[in-house]
């Protein structure tokens, strides 16, 4: 029976008319990824850069998550053809590529996660959850994938504008590593940050790129939004559990 896949989040974001909202998942639990899914976000990101996520976590993630009507993100750990064709055979259409420095890498991570004659990636849709063995019409010719990158240092945001004109779905703006490549780590709030940071929506905006931002203080991410930012993060799982817990410490043990 033909099964009929969910648009990629670069097409949710095309038709958007107002900014898409959402969190990190990064527990690496099925669980807490699918309290968060029915939380009435547009997106979450389910993290393996920084979180306690592998490829099996992952797919357990996307499947706890697949009945709810938001868009799952993943990130990959690192700008790697192989990792990434093993998530988008997982079932993901929608990475998020950290640590992408220039418009090479930007084309490599496309390349990685695109079919010949255009891309590299290898073809096992007979075999994946990612074309529903081989249930998906027109699976290795359709565009069922965004393929999101993110600046998140000094280098990057000079090269910003060849970045988001490399043929990608998204860039997304990493203000933690950021700083800490401008010097400044820990202060996500530096008004030389913030600026940084505006100058590499400015530059998404110009190229008629989608861009996204990491903001948890509300007001800088209303901030990015009123400058261009099209999609943000504005919490994460395990730093509500972190701050709930000792708020509950603090009002009754106190």
């Amino acid at each position: 029976m033909p099964v009929r896949l969910d648009p990629p989040f670069a097409a949710a974001l095309a038709t958007a008319d107002r900014p898409r909202i959402g969190m990190w998942v990064c527990s690496g639990s099925p669980l807490v990824a699918e309290i968060c899914a029915g939380s009435g976000l547009d997106w979450l990101l389910i993290d393996m850069e920084h979180a306690p996520n592998g490829l099996a976590s992952v797919l357990a993630q996307l499947q706890a998550v697949a009945a709810y009507p938001l868009t799952p993100v993943v990130r990959v750990p690192a700008n790697d053809a192989v990792t990434i064709k093993q998530v988008l055979d997982l079932g993901a259409q929608n990475l998020l590529v950290p640590m992408v420095e220039s418009r090479a890498g930007a084309e490599a991570a496309l390349r990685a996660a695109t079919y010949p004659p255009r891309g590299i990636r290898g073809v096992g849709s007979a075999l994946s959850r990612g074309g529903r063995w081989n249930r998906v019409d027109g699976y290795l010719t359709a565009d069922t994938v965004s393929v999101l990158v993110q600046v998140e240092s000094a280098v990057a945001v000079e090269h910003v504008q060849e970045i988001a004109r490399s043929g990608v779905h998204g860039i997304f703006v990493g203000p933690s590593d950021l700083a800490a490549s401008m010097g400044l780590p820990g202060q996500q709030e530096h008004p030389e940050v913030v600026a940084a940071a505006e100058h590499c929506i400015a530059a998404g905006v110009r190229a008629g790129v989608p861009v996204g931002i990491n903001a948890f203080q509300p007001g800088t991410a209303r901030r990015y939004a009123a400058a261009g930012a099209s999609f943000l993060l504005v919490g994460a799982d395990v730093t509500l559990l972190a701050r709930g817990s000792e708020d509950l410490a603090e009002g009754w043990t106190r």
